[in-house]
C-alpha cells in the first residue's frame, strides 16, 4: 500500500513546481510556467501565490480569460489583501481612467482602432504582470500616454516622445519612466508579436533568416 503523502511533502513539491514554474516564466517558457503553477495550486489549493503565479503566466501567453478567474481565486484566498482593489477593477464592466484616456486621446489622434485595442490589453497585461509589487497611479494621464507611446513605437510608428507628452500635457520625463516601467516588467521589444497590429511583421523576416542560418550552418559543418 502506498505510504500517505504528508503536509510537509505535499508543500515541499508544491513549492518545486512553483520555481519551476517561475523559471519558465522567466525563460518566456509559458507552456511550462502554467504546468508547474497548475501542479502546485492543485497539491496545496490554499497558498494564494500559485493562483497569483498562473494569472502572470496566463496573462503573458495572452489568455486573460483564464487569468481573471486565477485572480478571483487569489482574491478569495487572500480577501484582505493590498492588491484587492487593483484586481477588483479588472472585472469592472467599464472602462477604468487610463483607459477612458486612452480611447479618447488616440481616437482624437486618428489611431486604428486596433492599436487602442492593443493599448488596453497591454494595461491589462501589465497590472496583472505586477503581481505583488504595488502600482502607484498618482495622475492617470502619465500612464496613459506612456501606453500611447509603447505601443506606437512597438508599431514602429514615427513618434517622438514629447509629443506624445503634449498631448496628454504630462511631462516627457514623466512618460519616459512610465514606458520604462512597461518594457521592463512586459519585456516589451520592437515589433512584439503581442501588440504589433500590421499584417507582416518584420520579426518573421527574422525568424527565417536565423533558421536559413542554421540549415546553411548545419549543411557547413556537414562531412
Amino acid at each position: 500500500m502506498p505510504k500517505k503523502q504528508t503536509g510537509k511533502e505535499n508543500r515541499r513539491k508544491a513549492q518545486a513546481h512553483d520555481e519551476q514554474g517561475l523559471r519558465a516564466y522567466q525563460a518566456w517558457d509559458v507552456e511550462q510556467a502554467i504546468h508547474h503553477f497548475k501542479a502546485a495550486a492543485r497539491i496545496i489549493p490554499d497558498e494564494p501565490d500559485y493562483p497569483l503565479h498562473l494569472a502572470q503566466a496566463l496573462a503573458r501567453g495572452g489568455d486573460f480569460d483564464q487569468a481573471l478567474p486565477a485572480l478571483a481565486e487569489f482574491m478569495r484566498l487572500e480577501p484582505e489583501s493590498k492588491l484587492a482593489d487593483r484586481f477588483e477593477q479588472l472585472f469592472a464592466s467599464g472602462m477604468d481612467e487610463v483607459e477612458q484616456l486612452l480611447t479618447g486621446k488616440m481616437t482624437i489622434a486618428g489611431m486604428p482602432l486596433e492599436e487602442i485595442g492593443t493599448a488596453i490589453q497591454m494595461w491589462l497585461e501589465y497590472r496583472i504582470t505586477l503581481g505583488r509589487e504595488p502600482l502607484v497611479v498618482r495622475k492617470a494621464e502619465t500612464w496613459a500616454a506612456a501606453l500611447d507611446y509603447t505601443v506606437r513605437k512597438v508599431n514602429l510608428r514615427p513618434v517622438k516622445r514629447k509629443e506624445i507628452a503634449a498631448l496628454y500635457n504630462v511631462s516627457d520625463r514623466a512618460v519616459q519612466d512610465r514606458h520604462a516601467d512597461l518594457v521592463n516588467a512586459l519585456d516589451v521589444m520592437p515589433c512584439d508579436y503581442r501588440y504589433f497590429t500590421g499584417q507582416d511583421n518584420p520579426l518573421d523576416k527574422l525568424v527565417e533568416a536565423a533558421e536559413m542560418l542554421e540549415q546553411l550552418e548545419a549543411r557547413f559543418q556537414e562531412p
